[in-house]
């Protein structure tokens, strides 16, 4: 006996229920046509995730309804074919604590059989940790849920039906088992952040282990705000062994065949899958694919005509470019050069360099008037004062202001440029650099944005250009080019130490005691974990910005500005 599934591993839009329900509907009658009994798609894919207070409408929730009565209704022609819809669903009663105008939801999943909602599984583990918030918006559910699936010699397999944190727990699963469940399929919605694809394989296979079952991961694609999910789909045999593997930062209609167990113990994996194993990616490819992912959905999904970004000569804004020509191509772009009097000469050459291999619109807007006025209309507000950081951040924020300027009148978004090393120790400008609609690299640190620039140098993953960033814009000693002769090591310590710290201080929850014994200068250490600590209320004004890391300057992290808390 054989069933044939398909995954609708796809990128959703939250909020567009027309739009994510006649997805779902053309990814059913395609797999329909391919012979599947059985389609998965992914965690509240019907509404987009994560849809946030949206759950907390009435009207949306009853929206979400209607849209699954169309999906039911638009399909029900589709002899054979069970589908699993992710959607939020009303729960009954309350719960505690909640006000009465907000009502409380369900995260849940319909099974849709010619027409009809056949079953209803509400997820029993609601996640509230990192960027999620399930237990504001969900009650959890109680009960399994399996359903019977015809194989192609009407043979009957019982699916037991999960979603995502579910498989994460041992009871969900064993649940399933006990009701008499034959296959796990657990749809998810599972942001990304570097290495999290070998996590979730390992957690799953786990449950594998725990049950003897075989399981089918579904997942989403696409970018959401600060958040990416990754695809990367896959199926693990009943040894826990991978059997199947859609591929990463792509929509995929991933097509699998299970055999039943007699069958199956004749191929190799011992749980029969049609399909490639897509293989696994660099720490580097996987980092550059979420960000241009990214930058193409925020854009994209928001209705901008293309974006524009200042370009200095320095890397971070090389690197920015360069994501956004992959994700946008060349001619929804424009690149600003801004000189001040500080800037270099080889900062406005490499600049005009790399924009000319990209075939990026490149334009030059001189900044030193409008520095001029400045200090003319400050000057005796400033006399007997010495220059300092004041003149630096009013060319920063000339710039900003001249971007924005841009982007008001050609619609374009402006894309920040800072990196997370910044960011912590806010080495950065409010209302100047910081001023934007979409921080890129807001999640890297800076020396990962150097191995991202030496690893796109090397590699031209969408055809957009080879080398497109000149090699003396990655090894010259960056400088925000605000004063004479000005380089960040002079107010930092250096990358390697400062990022380190960042990591560990920021990431890790380490204490400044502990970073100190593990053996970072003590100097270095109380310096960066003081500057993170005084400019929170940078980053609380910053723009969104791309997670890559499982703890980003976003929802991951959430500390007062006023705090005297000093350990």
């Amino acid at each position: 006996m054989t069933l044939q599934i398909c995954v609708a591993q796809l990128n959703f839009v939250v909020g567009d229920l027309a739009g994510n329900a006649q997805k779902i509907v053309d990814a059913a009658r395609q797999a329909h046509a391919q012979g599947a009994s059985l389609l998965l798609t992914p965690e509240l894919a019907l509404c987009g995730y994560a849809a946030e207070d949206l759950y907390l409408r009435p009207a949306f929730v009853a929206a979400c309804d209607d849209a699954l009565q169309t999906v039911a209704r638009e399909t029900a022609g589709l002899c054979g074919l069970h589908i699993v819809v992710g959607h939020p669903a009303p729960a009954a009663g309350g719960e505690r604590g909640r006000s009465v105008s907000r009502a409380p939801c369900l995260n849940a999943a319909s099974v849709l059989f010619e027409g009809q909602v056949t079953q209803r599984y509400a997820k029993r583990e609601l996640p509230n940790y990192q960027v999620f918030d399930e237990r504001r918006y969900f009650v959890p559910g109680d009960a399994p849920c399996v359903f019977e699936v015809a194989g192609a010699n009407g043979q009957q397999v019982k699916v037991g039906l999960l979603i995502c944190e579910d498989a994460w727990f041992e009871a969900p699963a064993a649940a399933a088992k006990a009701a008499g469940a034959e296959l796990l399929a657990v749809i998810n919605a599972s942001p990304f952040h570097a290495g999290k694809g070998d996590e979730r394989e390992q957690a799953m296979r786990l449950r594998v282990l725990a049950t003897g079952l075989p399981l089918v991961y579904a997942h989403l694609v696409g970018g959401q705000d600060e958040i990416v999910f990754e695809g990367r789909s896959f199926a693990l045999d009943r040894n826990g062994a991978l059997a199947a593997r859609a591929p990463s930062f792509a929509e995929d209609l991933f097509a699998l065949t299970l055999q039943s167990p007699a069958e199956a113990a004749a191929s190799p994996s011992r749980f029969g899958v049609v399909g490639p194993i897509a293989p696994e990616q660099s720490l580097e490819a996987d980092l550059w694919h979420a960000l241009v992912l990214g930058v193409r959905d925020y854009v994209g999904k928001n209705g901008f005509p293309g974006a524009l970004l200042g370009l200095s000569g320095g890397i971070d804004s090389a690197l920015v470019l360069a994501i956004a020509v992959d994700a946008l191509g060349a001619d929804k772009l424009r690149a600003v050069m801004m000189p001040s009097p500080y800037t270099a000469d080889i900062s406005w050459i490499d600049a005009r360099e790399m924009a000319q291999r990209l075939g990026v619109r490149y334009d030059e807007i001189a900044i030193q008037p409008e520095f001029d006025a400045f200090l003319g209309s400050l000057g005796p507000l400033f006399e007997g004062r010495p220059f300092d950081t004041t003149e630096e951040n009013i060319q920063a924020r000339i710039r900003g202001t001249m971007l924005m300027a841009l982007s008001n009148k050609f619609g374009s978004i402006v894309l920040t440029t800072g990196n997370k090393s910044e960011m912590a120790t806010g080495y950065c400008t409010l209302y100047g650099d910081m001023a934007g609609g979409f921080a890129v690299i807001k999640d890297l640190v800076k020396t990962m944005v150097f191995r991202l620039a030496w690893w796109r140098n090397a590699n031209d993953p969408y055809g957009t250009g080879a080398n497109p960033i000149p090699e003396r814009i990655i090894t010259r000693p960056p400088s925000a080019e605000l004063r004479p002769d000005q380089k960040d090591q002079d107010s930092l310590p250096p990358y390697e130490v400062l990022d380190a710290i960042v990591e560990r201080y920021m990431e890790e929850d380490q204490s400044p005691a502990e970073i100190i014994a593990a053996g970072y200068p003590q100097a270095a250490v109380e310096q960066v974990v003081r500057l993170i600590r005084f400019n929170e209320y940078k980053r609380r004004q910053s723009p969104v910005g791309i997670r890559v890391t499982h703890r980003s300057f976003g929802k991951d992290w959430r500390y007062p500005n006023t705090n005297r808390y000093r350990a």
